[in-house]
This record gives structure tokens, sequence and C-alpha cells, in this order.
């Protein structure tokens, strides 16, 4: 996670070099000939944020991912450039205070009064956070909103509505492609009710950091993760203990690990106890690989559906 420390010297530098910032950040006023020629240009920070304003956004929007490919975003640092791009954009989108602390800080000090800043936390039904450390204190919630179905629709149509405030000409456009995405989402999530609800297990032994409480919760799943929120947090020896205890006493065959990061964790779980090991992705990110090949939110989602239901024991 970032700390305010980094985040004021990284600005520090955005604003030495203010007269470009301050030019990349406005716009030419559009001429009679540019009418219907000027594409959004949208920033998010998080993969799921990018599928759905990509989605919705079409051919009328020039959607980036802020976030590098590969790259886990609990430990992104934003780089000056990066400011740049936002301040240069029509509509930056996040997640959210908990999971980008540094985004609000960022946009009071973006030139661009034109920018709109979406926060897609907005509307959503957020959970406590179950683990806390200094990056996560008491009182805190669980970033991981799109894992809750009904949470990403909420964050399609804050999303759409963005898209619609600033082209209103394309306003049915946006609309017809986010009713198409939350058709979707509608479908992920009845796949999801109807798969899990006859497994012979509903527990999920996590290997990576806490980041499935939403969809644990809808489906009425157990879970339990190595790890705190944040990926860094590690797990002591008596955690190690008390999960390698728990994967014995319930006969549990599969442990699952998290994308991005160093799976000794999951691995160090599965050779204490014998478990076979399966990916469980939170989509926070992909490859550039996956990114490449136009790999979405909803490809994902299915290969931790049909991993769940290897793990899980479903029928």
């Amino acid at each position: 996670m970032k700390t305010r420390s980094f985040l004021t010297a990284c600005l520090a530098v955005v604003f030495a070099i203010g007269a470009t910032a301050a030019l990349m950040s406005c716009k030419p006023a559009a001429g009679p000939g540019d009418a219907g020629a000027h594409k959004l240009k949208v920033i998010t920070t998080l993969f799921p944020l990018y599928d759905m304003a990509r989605y919705a956004g079409g051919d009328k929007a020039e959607v980036s991912l802020l976030l590098p490919p590969g790259v886990e975003p609990h430990s992104y640092e934003p780089k000056p450039t990066d400011i740049i791009k936002i301040g240069d954009a029509d509509v930056f989108i996040y997640t959210g205070k908990f999971m980008e602390p540094w985004a609000a800080d960022i946009v009071m000090r973006v030139t661009n009064k034109n920018l709109l800043v979406v926060d897609a936390s907005q509307g959503t039904k957020m959970i406590a956070a179950v683990f806390h450390d200094a990056d996560e204190p008491a009182g805190s919630l669980d970033p991981h909103i799109w894992l809750d179905f009904d949470n990403a629709r909420i964050m399609v149509k804050g999303i759409v509505n963005a898209l619609k405030a600033k082209d209103s000409a394309n306003k049915d456009y946006y609309e017809q492609r986010a009713s198409d995405y939350i058709s979707r989402l509608a479908a992920l999530d009845s796949s999801f009710k109807t798969t899990l609800a006859a497994c012979k297990s509903n527990e999920i032994i996590y290997g990576g950091h806490y980041a499935f409480g939403y969809l644990a919760r809808r489906y009425g799943l157990r879970y339990t993760a190595a790890q705190g929120i944040s990926p860094d947090a590690e797990p002591t020896a008596r955690d190690m203990a008390n999960l390698v205890k728990q994967i014995r006493k319930e006969r549990i065959k599969y442990v699952f690990y998290e994308e991005l990061t160093s799976p000794k964790i999951a691995e160090t779980l599965a050779g204490e106890t014998g478990a076979k090991l399966l990916l469980l992705n939170a989509a926070h990110n992909l490859t550039k690989d996956e990114l490449d090949k136009g790999v979405s939110y909803f490809d994902v989602l299915m290969r931790d559906l049909n991993n769940l239901k290897v793990g899980l024991e479903c029928q």
C-alpha cells in the first residue's frame, strides 16, 4: 500500500514540471469539423473497472488501465507520469478509498477542472475488513467489492452514468451496452448459485490475502485466508500450524492460491497436508499476455467457478 510520504514526493515531482502537466491537461476546443470524432478518454485503476468501462464505452471511449500488467495493486505506487495521465483524462474511475487511498490526494491536485472523478464504491454494500494492520486500521471496509455481483452491477451503473454525463449525445449507446453487461452479470451470478449449491465441501482455504469475503458471503461458503487484506502481511507460524490442522481435520483436498504473487504459502500448506493446488483469481489485474488476448472479467470469474467446482467437489 502507498504511504503519504511517497505520495507527497511523487506530487512534488509532478508539480515541479507543472507547466508540462498543465499543458497536457488542457484540451483545445472542438472545431466545427470535430463533432463526433473525439473519444472519451477514461482512466481506470484496477482491471474490473477497466473491463466494465471498456465494455460500456465500446467504440466511443478510449479506456486505459493505470495499473501496469502483472502488478499486484496493493503494492502499487503511482508515478508522476500516471498522475499526468489522470489529469489529461475526461473520466477517472477508482475503486474507493480503501483500495486506493492515494487517489483522493491526487485528484485534489489535478489542474483539469473538467475531469469527472468516479468513486466506484458509491452505493455498494461493503463489509468490514477481517484483518487489520498499519494500512487497514480498525473500522476499515473490505475493498474487493467487485466480487459481489450486486455490487458489480452498481459499479457498472456508476460508470455508465459518468460516460453519459460527459457524452450525452451517445447516452443510449452507453445505456444499451451497460444493460448487456449487467445481463451477463446476472447470468454469471446464476451459474455460481447453481454450481455452488451442490458441493461436498463449502470450505475455501486460501493461501493468499483476504480477497474473497464478498463471494464467500454471497454463496454461503466458509472462507479462511492465510494473509490479511494486504498480500505483504505474512502469516505467523501459529497461523500456518492452525491452517494445517484445519485442513487435516476437515480432510480438505484442495488449497487455493493467489494470482500475481508467489504461491509459496499455498505450496507450504499443500506440502504439509497432501492437498492439491488450484488458482482462485480475485481479478485485481491481469498479465500482459492476458490483456493482449482480451481476457475479460467474466473469463476470470468463470475460471474461478470451474476451479471452485473441482476444489469443493461440486456435482
